[in-house]
C-alpha cells in the first residue's frame, strides 16, 4: 500500500485496498495539495475500473470524486468526533454541486460505495443523528452506490435514469451482485435483468420472480 505523509490520503488507499478506515482522535483539515493528490490518485483508479465496463466515452470527473472522498472520510471521523461539530457539519459534509451524468456517478462511486456502511455504524450509534439524514440524501442522489440499501427511490423515471447503456449494465450487475429484491422486482428493472438472464435466469439469481402486471409489487422501493 502507498505510503504518504496525508492522513486523507492513507485513508483513501486503506479504504479502496482492504476496505478498512482508519479514525483518528481529531478532524484534520484537508489541504489543497492533497485534494490535487487525490484527484490524480482516483483519475488511475477510474482507469483500473474501466476495464470493466469498457468504455471510452466515460471519463474520470476528478472534482466529483475528491467530493465523494471528503464525504466519506469525514463521516466516518465523526463516527467518534462529535464535540463542537454540529456548526461544521454541512462545511464537512457540503451538497453536490455538480452535474449529476454517468461520469460523476460512476467517479462518486469510487469512495460512495464504502457508505452504507458508514450510515449504518452511525445509525447504530445514534438513530436520530441528523448526519445519518444527510448521509442518506447524498446516497439518494447517487444511489448507484446505495444499491442494496434501504432508499426512497420511488420519484425516479427508471427508463430515463437508466438510458445509457453503460450505467444500464454496470447498476444491473450490481443489482444482482448485491442481491437487491427491492430494486429487481420495479418491473422495469425486472424486465431488463431477465433480459439478461435469457435461460441462465436460474443460474444467476432462482429465487427472483418475474414481475408481471398481476403479480406486480404493491410498493417496490
Amino acid at each position: 500500500m502507498m505510503k504518504t505523509e496525508s492522513l486523507f490520503l492513507d485513508t483513501l488507499f486503506l479504504l479502496r485496498k482492504d476496505e478498512c478506515i482508519t479514525i483518528f482522535t481529531d478532524l484534520q483539515e484537508i489541504s489543497k495539495k492533497e485534494e490535487e493528490d487525490a484527484a490524480d490518485y482516483f483519475e488511475s483508479e477510474f482507469e483500473k475500473e474501466r476495464l470493466e465496463f469498457l468504455s471510452d466515452q466515460i471519463n474520470c470527473d476528478s472534482e466529483t470524486a475528491v467530493w465523494a472522498a471528503k464525504i466519506v472520510y469525514h463521516s466516518a471521523q465523526l463516527y467518534l468526533i462529535r464535540k463542537d461539530t454540529a456548526k461544521d457539519l454541512e462545511k464537512l459534509i457540503p451538497q453536490f454541486k455538480g452535474k449529476r451524468d454517468t461520469s460523476s456517478i460512476l467517479s462518486a462511486d469510487l469512495s460512495l460505495r464504502f457508505l452504507p456502511q458508514i450510515i449504518s455504524a452511525l445509525q447504530n450509534a445514534d438513530p436520530e443523528d441528523s448526519l445519518v439524514k444527510m448521509l442518506e440524501n447524498i446516497l439518494t442522489q447517487f444511489h448507484y452506490s446505495g444499491i442494496g440499501w434501504d432508499l426512497d427511490l420511488e420519484k425516479i423515471n427508471w427508463e430515463e435514469e437508466l438510458k445509457d447503456k453503460t450505467y444500464r449494465k454496470l447498476y444491473l450487475e450490481r443489482i444482482v451482485e448485491k442481491k437487491s429484491y427491492r430494486l429487481a422486482e420495479i418491473p422495469y428493472i425486472n424486465q431488463l435483468l431477465m433480459a439478461e438472464f435469457g435461460m441462465y435466469k436460474d443460474i444467476f439469481w432462482k429465487e427472483l420472480k418475474t414481475i408481471t402486471k398481476e403479480n406486480e409489487p404493491g410498493n417496490s422501493i
